[in-house]
């Protein structure tokens, strides 16, 4: 069995030596002689895998992403990290978070080593520009940031959520909200009028207009601050789950975020028709960043667990992808898959060529010939689940909320012990069945250490909390640009953050 963390070398280039280093071709484009498509990846925060209406959910109500499943191939068994940066920084590598130091979302522990090269930065040296629009969340401070990471266009907000605020480099711009929110638009603070979502949706949608404009093709990453909290959007958009059964206030604000993220996707998918590129884009639609929040209590899609957790709830992520004369419309794939493959298909359809010190970065595998074939040959692998977010100070644990998951079995820490689900007969995960199979745990277990003993070289980010900045770096620059008098925030708040150490 061949697991996809298979490299322990640590990975120290630079920037402008990783450009340099693209010598070793990893394929030719499939359509070599047709114009490389476009690619959106749009993924929302804090959704679960049972907040679609098309996976099951009995209140919420969302057309656009139902109508799209019917035109894509849905990935049913794809797996994404149990929090937010996490998964960011396992999309934008193709390899597992904590290899990128990557062990939490605060604490500077959310910082994206700048030794990873970037899936934007791989798609530049393919010809591509590239565009965010949302929730980086990789690091707030300015070697951090998305445009020193491959992105051309960057229109964001800082820290997890817009308006939070920790000590240490993680926080947004001062008493920012999701409505009228000040965004970062390359480098500049824009004071919008409007809610976020929208916001984003159609700053991205202009850029993408001026790209098409200019004939090049482009990378769109759309990742969502919604549905995350605080759950603040205008009534109009949540009043019509006001009401509905086992639905409280703070659910119909969550599934209102969620609806008009679906509106937003719907429109984009209408202008890519209007635009007459749809033919020639290539649209993934990732449900979630993690495991459910908000709305697990109401539907689950009979899974044990949530956000934060190493359960199958915490993980498993609805993944649509419409590759227009490759895909077909409303079919489904079951093979196990992750975030971190979706690197090494990308880089495989444009053709980019990857240094032999970046593949040996990623871990991933192609999907390419699921997508062609989703009952294609697909050999088993190891995926591992760390929840991470051990205490400031602590070395890491070993044997915290983690898992081993094979296209059979996952092995989870549970009670301080290994407990075994058989997925097949037990997908809930209710029955632990260690004790019948003790050659399974052993297997899985052992392929856990092996694991765990590459990660410490890695591990860069554990002690960053001591060298922190004292003021936020989001804040910093806003009251640099506005004053410590904009009304936005006041210069009690920049002094209570200096006197925060």
């Amino acid at each position: 069995m061949k697991t996809i963390f298979a490299s322990s070398r640590v990975i120290l280039l630079t920037l402008g030596s990783c450009i340099a280093a693209f010598v070793l071709p990893l394929c030719a484009a499939p359509n070599s002689g047709s114009p490389k498509p476009n690619i959106i990846l749009v993924m929302p925060d804090d959704v679960g895998y049972g907040d679609y209406a098309c996976l099951g959910n009995p209140v919420i109500h969302t057309p656009a992403v139902d109508a799209f499943r019917k035109g894509s191939l849905l990935r049913t068994q794809f797996h994404v990290s149990p929090t937010c940066s996490p998964t960011r920084s396992a999309l934008m590598s193709g390899r597992h978070e904590f290899k990128n130091g990557v062990t939490h979302t605060v604490n500077e522990r959310e910082r994206m080593s700048l030794s990873t090269f970037t899936l934007a930065q791989m798609l530049k040296t393919a010809g591509y520009t590239t565009g965010i629009f949302g929730k980086w969340h990789l690091g707030d401070e300015a070697a951090y940031q998305p445009d020193k990471r491959g992105f051309d266009e960057v229109y964001i907000h800082g820290a997890g959520g817009i308006g939070q605020t920790y000590p240490g480099s993680c926080g947004d711009a001062p008493k920012n909200s999701n409505i009228n929110p000040a965004l970062l638009h390359n480098g500049k603070f824009e004071k919008t009028e409007g809610y976020c979502t929208d916001l984003f949706f159609a700053q991205a949608i202009r850029w993408m207009d001026s790209r098409r404009a200019a004939g090049k093709p482009f990378f769109a990453y759309i990742p969502l601050n919604a549905a995350h909290s605080p759950h603040v959007l205008p009534k109009n958009y949540y009043e019509q789950y006001l009401g509905k059964p086992g639905v409280n206030e703070d659910t119909a604000k969550f599934f209102g975020m969620i609806e008009n993220v679906d509106s937003n996707f719907g429109a984009l998918l209408r202008k890519l028709d209007d635009w007459k590129i749809a033919d020639n884009t290539i649209v993934i639609y990732l449900g979630t960043d993690n495991g459910g929040t908000a709305g697990v209590k109401l539907f689950n899609a009979g899974m044990r667990g949530g956000k934060g957790t190493a359960w199958e709830g915490g993980t498993r992520s609805p993944a649509f992808i419409r590759w227009p004369g490759v895909t077909r419309g409303g079919t489904e794939c079951a093979a196990l898959t992750a975030h971190i493959d979706i690197f090494p298909t990308l880089a495989e359809i444009v053709g980019a060529n990857l240094s032999a010190e970046v593949q040996r970065q990623v871990e991933g595998r192609s999907l390419v010939p699921l997508l062609k074939n989703p009952r294609a040959a697909w050999a088993d692998r190891l995926l591992f689940t760390h929840v991470g977010r051990w205490n400031v100070g602590m070395p890491p644990v070993k044997f915290g909320e983690c898992s081993i998951r094979n296209s059979r079995y996952a092995l989870v820490r549970e009670a301080g012990d290994w407990a075994l689900f058989d997925l097949q007969l037990d997908p809930g995960q209710q029955r632990n069945v260690a004790a019948e199979n003790p050659e399974v745990v052993k297997n899985l277990a052992t392929g856990y250490d092996r694991w765990w003993a590459e990660l410490p070289p890695l591990l860069v980010n554990e002690n960053a909390h001591l060298t922190a900045p004292k003021v936020n770096p989001f804040k910093e620059l806003y009251w640099q640009q506005f004053g410590t008098n904009d009304t936005r925030a006041g210069s009690g708040e920049r002094k209570k953050q200096k006197s925060v150490r």
